[in-house]
């Protein structure tokens, strides 16, 4: 696959790798990611405990949830295009000893190519609304998982409460994301996440909105998908 042909947006690429040896630094920008994993891995586990099974996390960027489902049990592989966030990830595992995860420089159509129906549950988190077709990163997904197996998403509503609040005032008036991180037009309304999600054969199981306290730091999930939301699916077990 050639650079021209990759779902990836180079400044994006770009983006990500400047800040890559802040990825596990608790008080960085990625702060935010730290505080909603363990939400956002137990949720997983409601659905699909992780243990013994092989899992992908597509997108993993400095490894925070490929991680941490290594430490519950998971034979992990994380990937992502971005080198220097990967270098960091694997760093991380030699120097916190986690077992079970693998990180790989590889896009996720790539993958899907070479490892078809190879893995029990596939997440890929925050990760939708930074590239050129979304939608081509569901089907990879979908490609990747077994029959009867998972498939988690999260991305951010596209509507003016999100721009008002996971832009507007996590980036320029709280300061808790880099400004530019997130680009509106980007953004992915649930019901485009559904389609997408049923053009490439999964079956969706579960839609559950992530909200804060910015002041408390406290995060918890809802019914309200309006700002930040999560999506469970499953590809149909074989006939």
């Amino acid at each position: 696959m050639t650079a021209e042909k990759l779902n990836a947006d180079p400044a994006e690429l770009a983006k990500f790798s400047e800040l890559a040896h802040r990825w596990w630094d608790l008080d960085s920008e990625f702060r935010p990611l730290h505080d909603i994993n363990p939400l956002r891995l137990d949720w997983i586990e409601t659905l699909a405990p992780v243990a013994n099974q092989r899992v992908v996390d597509v997108g993993c960027g400095g490894g925070i949830l490929a991680d941490a489902l290594a430490r519950r049990g998971a034979q992990v592989l994380g990937i992502d295009l971005a080198s220097k966030a990967l270098k960091v990830a694997q760093l991380h595992a030699l120097e916190a000893g986690t077992r079970g995860v693998k990180y790989r420089e590889v896009s996720a159509e790539a993958l899907a190519a070479e490892m078809p129906g190879q893995f029990d549950i596939v997440t890929c988190m925050e990760m939708l609304e930074h590239v050129p077709d979304p939608a081509s990163v569901v089907r990879a997904c979908a490609t990747l998982v077994k029959p009867g197996g998972w498939v988690f998403l999260s991305t951010i509503h596209r509507n003016a409460k999100a721009f008002a609040l996971a832009i507007v005032g996590a980036e320029y008036v709280l300061g808790m994301l880099p400004r530019g991180t997130h680009e509106y037009a980007k953004l992915i309304r649930p019901s485009e996440l559904a389609g997408h999600c049923r053009a490439a054969g999964l079956e969706l199981q579960q839609m559950r909105g992530l909200q804060h306290n910015p002041v408390t730091r406290r995060y918890w999930l809802s019914n309200d998908t309006s700002v930040n939301y999560m999506v469970a699916t499953r590809r149909p077990a074989a006939a």
